[in-house]
C-alpha cells in the first residue's frame, strides 16, 4: 500500500491544537466522535498502519517551497492535471474521440483519488468510494461506458439493461443493529413505535413525489448529473436552507427518522443533516430513477475493491498517457499556450510542459494554491467545505457467533453509533479463504468544523484510532477483539466536497466551472457539490468535450 505515513507527524500540529484548546476540549482524544465504552483494554496483537494521501507533496505547495528550475521542456496538445475519476474520464473521452496527443499527470504514485483501493492476503478492499447504483436510463454516456466494461452485459427488447450478475451486490445486502437485534434493511424498523413508522412512511412518500416531479422547464427537479436538474426556483430555493430546517418545517421529529436521515447525509456527504442544504438532502433520495431488466431500482453494484474496479477500467484505457508521482506547482497562460511547471516527485527534478489546453481535474483546495496567479472571478474558496474521513480496513479471522437476527451482510450499520458502519469487502468474492474477511469501516469526522477535525485527525496516533474503532466493533460483535488480526487506517483530510447551504446552486460553484481564456478547463466533483462516481465521470467528460469542440472550432 502506498501513501504518506502519519506516524511521525511533526510537533507543530499538536502544539497548535494545544494552544487552540482542542486537546483539553476533547477533540484530540476523541476527534469528531464520542469514545465508546465496552472495548478491550489491550490491542497488542493487532498489527497495521496509518496512512493517507501524499502529505509531503501537499506541504510543499502549502509552504511555498522554492522549486528548482525546469531541466527540460515538453510539449503536448492537452495536459490533464489530476488522476482521479474526473481526470481519467476526461482522458478516456479525448482518446475515444481521436485526440491522442495528451498526457495526464497525477501527484500520487497511483491513480484513483477517493476511488483508490488496497489489497492484502485476504482481499482487495476500498479506501473510499465503494459502490454505484442502477444508473438513470437517460444517462446514455455512462450507460455506454458500463456496457463497454461489461458492467452492463446486454439489453432486453424494451432497451432495459441487464447488469452483470457478478457485480450486482450479492444477498444479503443490508442490515441494521437496533434495539439489540440485527434487522433487514437500514431504515429503522425493529422495535420502532407506530407513530415513528408513520413519519418514516410519510417522508418516503414525499421523496417519491419529488423523484417524479419536473420543474417549469420540463427537467426533473432532482437529477444525476446534478446540472441536468431543473432550474425552477421552486426547488432550487431549497439550497438556501439546511436539511434539518426543512425537516423541522415539514413536521418531521421522529428520532428514528431523524437518525436515519442524518446517517444518510453522513454516508454520502460526510456531514450532519444540519450542515447540508435541503436540496442536497432531498437529492439523496429523489434523484435516482434507473430501471434494470434483472435488478430492483437502487440496487448496489460493487466489487471487493469498491469503485477502484471502475477506476482500473478507465486507467487501462489510457495507460500509455499517465505520469504518476508528478506534481503541478505552477500554471501560467502565455498567449495561445499554457505553461505548466511540474516536479517529478521520485527524481526531484522539474519540467516545463507547454500545452494548447489544460484540464484541471484536481480539487479546488489544491487549485487555490497552484492556481493562485490565475484570475478566476467570483470563485470564493472559503465557500468550499471538505469532509475529513477515516477508513479502517479490518482483517478478522472469524466473526463471533451467534448473532441476534440476520447473518453478515454487505452493508452493516449500528443505530446511534458515530460511524456509518462497515461493508464486507469479501461480499463479491467467489473464493472464500476459510472465515477470514476484511471489513471496511467508514468514520466521517463531522461533529466539529472540518478544519479542526482535520487537524485533530492528522495528529491522532494509530493507537488512539483503535480506541475509537474497536469498542464500536465490540458493540456490534461482542468478543470480536481477539479475532482482529490487522487494522489498516487511511485518513482523508479532504475526503469529499460537502453540499453546504447555498453551494450547489450558489455563485461560487457556478463561477468555478468557468474556463479561463478558453484554454484552462475544470473538472472535479467539487464542481458538482456532491462526490458521486456519476458526477466525476461527467465532469471529466464535459471538460474533455469542451477541449474537443475548441480544437475543431465548434
Amino acid at each position: 500500500m502506498s501513501g504518506q505515513s502519519f506516524n511521525n507527524r511533526g510537533f507543530s500540529r499538536r502544539s497548535f491544537l494545544v494552544r487552540a484548546g482542542l486537546v483539553t476540549a476533547g477533540i484530540y482524544l476523541s476527534g469528531c466522535i464520542r469514545k465508546l465504552g465496552g472495548g478491550k483494554g489491550s490491542y497488542a496483537h493487532i498489527t497495521g498502519d496509518l496512512r493517507g494521501p501524499n502529505a509531503k507533496a501537499g506541504h510543499m505547495l502549502r509552504d511555498k517551497v522554492v522549486f528548482p528550475e525546469p531541466v527540460n521542456i515538453q510539449t503536448v496538445k492537452t495536459l490533464i492535471i489530476g488522476g482521479g475519476i474526473s481526470g481519467l474520464s476526461a482522458a478516456r473521452w479525448l482518446k475515444k474521440n481521436g485526440e491522442n496527443d495528451f498526457k495526464l499527470i497525477e501527484l500520487e504514485d497511483h491513480t484513483g483519488g477517493n476511488a483508490y483501493f488496497g489489497t492484502n492476503s485476504v482481499s482487495s478492499y476500498p479506501l473510499g468510494a465503494h459502490y454505484i447504483t442502477i444508473i438513470n436510463n437517460e444517462d446514455q454516456q455512462l450507460i455506454d461506458f458500463l456496457h463497454e466494461t461489461q458492467v452492463i452485459t446486454h439489453f432486453d427488447d424494451h432497451g432495459l439493461p441487464f447488469y452483470n450478475e457478478y457485480y450486482l451486490c450479492f444477498d444479503p445486502e443490508e442490515r441494521l443493529l437496533i434495539n439489540g437485534h440485527w434487522q433487514n434493511g437500514l431504515v429503522p424498523d425493529f422495535g420502532v413505535p407506530d407513530k415513528d413508522r408513520q413519519q418514516i412512511e410519510r417522508f418516503f412518500k414525499l421523496t417519491a413525489q419529488y423523484q417524479n416531479t419536473k420543474g417549469s422547464d420540463g427537467k426533473y427537479a432532482f437529477n444525476i448529473p446534478i446540472d441536468e436538474s431543473s432550474a425552477d426556483d421552486t426547488y432550487r430555493k431549497l439550497d438556501k436552507i439546511s436539511f434539518t430546517d426543512f425537516l423541522k418545517a415539514e413536521g418531521f421529529d421522529s428520532p428514528y427518522l431523524l437518525w436515519y436521515l442524518d446517517y444518510s447525509c453522513k454516508d454520502d456527504y460526510g456531514r450532519h443533516a444540519k450542515d447540508v442544504s435541503a436540496w442536497a438532502g432531498i437529492h439523496y433520495f429523489s434523484s435516482r430513477r434507473g430501471k434494470a431488466a434483472n435488478a430492483d431500482p437502487n440496487s448496489a453494484i460493487t466489487w471487493p475493491e469498491g469503485n477502484g474496479w471502475l477506476m482500473k477500467q478507465l486507467r487501462n484505457m489510457v495507460s500509455g498517457h499517465l505520469m504518476t508521482s508528478h506534481m503541478m506547482y505552477s500554471l501560467d497562460i502565455k498567449g495561445d499556450k499554457v505553461n505548466v511547471k511540474v516536479m517529478d516527485l521520485k527524481k526531484g527534478t522539474t519540467s516545463l510542459i507547454t500545452a494548447d489546453n489544460v484540464i484541471v481535474a484536481s480539487p479546488q483546495f489544491v487549485n487555490q494554491k497552484t492556481l493562485a496567479g490565475l484570475h478566476r472571478p467570483g470563485v470564493d474558496y472559503t465557500k468550499m467545505n471538505y469532509s475529513p474521513w477515516l477508513i479502517a480496513n479490518i482483517s478478522v479471522n472469524k466473526l463471533p457467533s451467534p448473532e441476534k437476527g440476520m447473518v453478515l451482510c454487505w452493508d452493516n450499520v449500528a443505530y446511534g453509533q458515530p460511524s456509518v458502519g462497515y461493508v464486507n469487502a469479501n461480499q463479491q468474492d467467489l473464493k472464500v479463504i476459510e472465515e477470514k474477511k476484511v471489513l471496511t469501516y467508514y468514520l466521517p469526522l463531522c461533529d466539529h468544523e472540518p478544519r479542526l477535525s482535520r487537524l485533530a485527525a492528522y495528529t491522532r496516533p494509530y493507537e488512539q484510532w483503535l480506541d475509537i474503532i474497536v469498542p464500536e466493533l465490540e458493540q456490534m460483535h461482542p468478543e470480536i477483539t481477539p479475532h482482529i488480526e490487522r487494522i489498516d487506517l487511511w485518513v482523508w483530510g479532504h475526503g469529499m466536497i460537502s453540499p453546504a447551504v447555498d453551494y450547489v446552486w450558489g455563485e461560487t460553484r457556478k463561477n468555478a466551472k468557468q474556463p479561463v481564456n478558453n484554454r484552462v478547463f475544470f473538472a472535479h466533483t467539487d464542481l458538482s457539490g456532491i462526490s458521486l462516481f456519476e458526477e466525476a465521470f461527467h465532469q471529466g467528460l464535459n471538460a474533455a468535450q469542451k477541449v474537443i469542440d475548441k480544437n475543431h472550432g465548434a
